[in-house]
């Protein structure tokens, strides 16, 4: 099935409050670990790391 949006992120922690304002959802927050993607559990947009993000930081 494919993501109803596909968004290109700069970072691996982000935020997806579904955008449309009031007529999104409540803002999550999301961690994409060693993963370059992942999907909003509310709206199921796809967050894809681009390919000039800075690298993650070993903590």
């Amino acid at each position: 099935m494919q993501p109803p949006e596909t968004i290109e992120a700069n970072s691996r922690e982000l935020a997806c409050d579904g955008g449309g304002g009031a007529l999104g959802h409540p803002r999550v927050f999301l961690n994409m670990g060693a993963k370059s993607e992942i999907d909003c559990p509310y709206c199921g947009r796809q967050f894809v790391l681009a390919a000039d993000a800075p690298a993650a930081a070993d903590h």
